[in-house]
C-alpha cells in the first residue's frame, strides 16, 4: 500500500455507500415529508435498516452483530441522514447507548443486551442530560442508592432522542452524593418495562420531528445490582469516552444532511430559469455552490479521518471527534441555509426538502455538547500539551 492509499476510503466502504445510499433512496426518502410533517417515528425506515444490518452495524460479531469499523458507522449514518435526518438517529442513537456498555460493562452484561440490539429486536437511548444538568453534566441530580445488592433510583432525564421506542437506557446517577464531584456518579441499564420508569410527553420540536425526543421519570425505580454498567464511580468518565467516540456520528449526520441540501440545490439552479438562461450559469450561484461544496467536503474529511481515530481508539480523539462535530455542524446549517436560498421561494415552502434539511441541521450544533462545549474540549486538549 503506497502512503497515498491512506487517504481514501476502502472498495469496501464505498460498496456499503451504494448499498446504504440505495436502501435510503427506495424506502426511506419517500417517508421523509410524512415522517416530518406528522412528526412520527420512521417506522417504515427502521424496518428497511433491520432488514438490511444497517440499524446497529457496529456491534461486533460476537454480539451476533455485523462488526462494521467506526467509518463504515459513519457512512451509514450520513447516507440515511441524506435522505431522512430523523431515520438516521436509528443506527446513530443504537450507538450512543450500547457505547457505555460496549466501552464499560462486563461480559456478561454485554452478553445480555448486544445481541438483541444486533437482531434488531431492541433499541438503545441514552440518558444523560437532566434540566439544570445539561453541559454541566456532573451537577446531575438523578440519584442512586444502595440497597443490598439493588440501587433504588430517582430522579429524571431531559432531550431523550428515541425516548418511548427504545427497550434499553443507558442512564447515569449519582451513586455517592458525598463523593468528589464527577467520580461519584454510576451507570446502569434500565427497561422501558421497569416499575416506575415513565415518560413525559413527546417534546414539539424545530426538527428531526420523526425521532421522538421526551423526558425520563424515575420515582423509586429498583435496579438490580447486575445492571451496572462498570464500577461505581466510573459512570461519568465512561459517558464522557462514549460522547468522544459519537461525536464523529453526528458530524457524519450533519454531512449527510448537507449532501442532501446540496444535491437537491445543485438540480434546483440547473433546472430553473431566469433572465432566459438557467440560473445555474450565474457567476454569483456557482461562488455560492462552489463554497457549499467546498465546506462540505472538509467536513466530510473531518468525520472521516475523526472516524478513523475512534477505530483505533488514539489519544487524540477528544480534540478530532469535537472538531469534526463541530466544524461539520456548522457547515451542515451554512450549506442547508445557503441551499434555501438558492430555491429561492420555493426552498422556503414544504414542496421541497430544502426548509426540513435547514431545520433538522440545527440540531447538530446542540446535541451531544454545543459547539460551544466542543470549542471548549479542543482547546482543553492543546492547553494540555
Amino acid at each position: 500500500m503506497s502512503d497515498f492509499d491512506l487517504f481514501k476510503t476502502t472498495e469496501e466502504h464505498e460498496e456499503l455507500r451504494e448499498a446504504v445510499r440505495s436502501v435510503a433512496e427506495d424506502k426511506i426518502a419517500p417517508h421523509a415529508a410524512e415522517v416530518d410533517e406528522t412528526s412520527s417515528f420512521p417506522q417504515a425506515a427502521h424496518d428497511a435498516l433491520v432488514a438490511t444490518d444497517f440499524h446497529a452495524a457496529h456491534i461486533e460479531e460476537k454480539y451476533d452483530g455485523v462488526g462494521a469499523d467506526a467509518l463504515a458507522t459513519c457512512i451509514i449514518i450520513e447516507e440515511v441522514a441524506r435522505a431522512c435526518a430523523s431515520s438516521s438517529l436509528i443506527p446513530a442513537v443504537n450507538k450512543l447507548g450500547t457505547m457505555p456498555v460496549i466501552l464499560g460493562a462486563s461480559e456478561e452484561v454485554k452478553q445480555r443486551y448486544l445481541p438483541e440490539v444486533a437482531g434488531g429486536a431492541a433499541m438503545f437511548s441514552y440518558g444523560l442530560s437532566e434540566r439544570e444538568a445539561g453541559s454541566d453534566t456532573a451537577s446531575m441530580r438523578s440519584q442512586a442508592v444502595a440497597d443490598g445488592d439493588d440501587w433504588i433510583l430517582n430522579g429524571q432525564k431531559s432531550w431523550i432522542t428515541n425516548a418511548g421506542v427504545s427497550k434499553y437506557y443507558t442512564v447515569l446517577a449519582v451513586t455517592d452524593p458525598d463523593g468528589p464531584r464527577g467520580r461519584n456518579i454510576s451507570a446502569f441499564v434500565l427497561h422501558a418495562d421497569d416499575e416506575g420508569f415513565s415518560l413525559g410527553e413527546p417534546e414539539r420540536k424545530l426538527g428531526i420531528k420523526g425521532s421522538p425526543t421526551r423526558e425520563l421519570f424515575f420515582d423509586n425505580v429498583r435496579v438490580p445490582g447486575d445492571r451496572i454498567v462498570g464500577a461505581p464511580g466510573e459512570g461519568l468518565k465512561i459517558a464522557l469516552r462514549t460522547l468522544d467516540h459519537t461525536r464523529v456520528t453526528i458530524g457524519a449526520q450533519a454531512v449527510g444532511i448537507a449532501q442532501g441540501a446540496l444535491d437537491h440545490a445543485v438540480a434546483y439552479v440547473k433546472e430553473r430559469k431566469q433572465f432566459g438562461k438557467a440560473v445555474a450559469d450565474f457567476q454569483g450561484v456557482q461562488f455560492m455552490l462552489a463554497d457549499m461544496a467546498m465546506k462540505l467536503e472538509t467536513a466530510r474529511q473531518m468525520v472521516y479521518v475523526a472516524a478513523a481515530k475512534s477505530e483505533r481508539g488514539d489519544d487524540d480523539l477528544a480534540f478530532y471527534g469535537a472538531a469534526a462535530k463541530c466544524y461539520a455542524s456548522d457547515a451542515a446549517m451554512e450549506i442547508t441555509t445557503d441551499a434555501v436560498q438558492l430555491l429561492g421561494g420555493a426552498g422556503y415552502v414544504k414542496d421541497f426538502p430544502l426548509e426540513r434539511m435547514m431545520r433538522d441541521a440545527k440540531i447538530t450544533q446542540i446535541y451531544e455538547g454545543t459547539n460551544q462545549i466542543q470549542r471548549m474540549v479542543m482547546a482543553r486538549q492543546l492547553l494540555k500539551k
